[in-house]
């Protein structure tokens, strides 16, 4: 009874904040990563800067704030006040804002970096970043990892071990050198978060380590650490937006620009075919602007997918980080029994974006795969987050961070 109370309270905390991720329809083209622009990490060095970027469709310019909070290793509020992990304030008001130029969807945008003169984290751990509005209240929060280069982590990917799902799923192992470190109890110590392609929603959490070895702990799980092997995701480039493309069937000149892409036919995938992606995410660009932050337009992005009847006691959504893999009302899509096919439209800020079909069941299970299948050829970034709380500390540190990027066994 009490580990299922806990395993309740746990999800209840993580539901939350997956509702909290969720922003309000005017807020658009949120991202938050590492200046590092060939990555989307949102998991970086403790002292290395990372940047938000948002718009607000209501162009004008409102006045929003941010509150940075220090979380455990499991998403919870830490129990060290703000003055013991920030230099500077908690909370400040966002100064860098900026109106759209030449684009016909008007829009404001704003962009803040950590560290700045204001705010200097100096404990790395789990942080929450919290957009507030100007009466205090939140309009949405985003998750960011910062960690020390204090225990080595060695991560590998293979395809699974399992025979039921060899050939869909892929398994992680890794080891944690930690030399420099002295664990006295790490199974209370240590806790470890295994993320797929920086994804907190499919998390492996709750591992202990196999073997201990002097100064190493050895996590070689042919099950425990097991993922779906999804699919590649699907993209379109509309950076420029009038013109068709590969993907982008038409496009026509309303009141904004609408862009329509080709329909995906959903034939029962069976075997994988190779389609080199960004694991879901997208990027801003516009190749007739300079500056793609504010000269970017937005395009009414029309999405169909065709699958010859309705899925039965199932709802069909769009997936991709655009909205930071939330099913929402906006990219829920529609069943039409006329055209035997699922269709839904969204504002998107031009760019090249990844994207995939996900159904949710009435039991609200979330499945990547139905639509377009699992196979352990698949491509996917693996992360390893290690974190350690010492007897009497009062916060989980994040001592190490491992990925590799998973390329399939072909």
């Amino acid at each position: 009874m009490k580990n299922t109370l806990i395993t309740f309270f746990f999800l209840l905390i993580i539901n939350q904040l997956n509702a909290q991720e969720t922003a309000p329809p005017n807020i658009k083209s949120i991202q938050f990563q590492s200046l590092n622009k060939t990555t989307f990490n949102h998991i970086i060095p403790l002292g290395n800067t990372i940047e938000l970027n948002f718009d607000d469709l209501d162009g004008d310019q409102k006045e929003y704030y941010y509150k940075i909070q220090l979380m455990t290793h499991d998403w919870r509020e830490s129990n060290l006040i703000s003055n013991q992990y920030i230099n500077g304030f908690q909370s400040n008001v966002i100064f860098d804002v900026e109106n759209s130029f030449n684009t016909f969807q008007n829009y404001t945008h704003y962009t803040v970096q950590f560290p700045n003169q204001n705010t200097k984290i100096t404990k790395s751990g789990n942080y929450l970043l919290s957009i507030l509005d100007d009466v205090g209240d939140v309009v949405f929060t985003r998750r960011f990892t910062l960690y020390e280069n204090i225990a080595i982590v060695g991560v590998s990917a293979s395809r699974s071990r399992n025979t039921k799902n060899m050939d869909k799923e892929q398994t992680v192992q890794f080891l944690v050198n930690h030399s420099r470190l002295q664990i006295n109890n790490p199974s209370q110590e240590i806790h470890v978060a295994i993320l797929q392609n920086e994804n907190w929603k499919t998390a492996i959490t709750k591992i202990q380590p196999q073997f201990y070895k002097p100064n190493q702990l050895v996590y070689n799980y042919i099950k425990k650490t097991n993922f779906w092997g999804g699919n590649e995701y699907l993209f379109f480039d509309n950076k420029n937006i009038r013109n068709a493309s590969v993907s982008i069937a038409r496009s026509e000149r309303k009141e904004i620009v609408h862009n329509y892409l080709y329909p995906y036919i959903n034939r029962g995938l069976k075997s994988y075919s190779y389609n080199p992606d960004i694991n879901g995410q997208f990027v801003i660009r516009n190749i007739e602007a300079t500056n793609p932050k504010t000269e970017a337009d937005y395009a009414m992005m029309y999405f169909s997918l065709k699958t010859g009847k309705e899925i039965e006691n199932k709802e069909v959504y769009v997936y991709g980080a655009f909205n930071n893999f939330n099913l929402t009302e906006e990219n829920k899509m529609n069943f039409d029994p006329l055209t035997n096919q699922y269709n839904v439209n969204f504002l998107l800020k031009q760019g090249f974006y990844n994207y995939t079909f996900v159904t949710k069941s009435a039991e609200n299970l979330i499945s990547e795969s139905e639509i377009r299948g699992n196979f352990s050829q698949t491509e996917n970034m693996y992360t390893v987050i290690v974190y350690h709380k010492a007897f009497g500390s009062l916060f989980d540190r994040v001592i190490g961070v491992g990925s590799i990027q998973y390329t399939g066994e072909r």
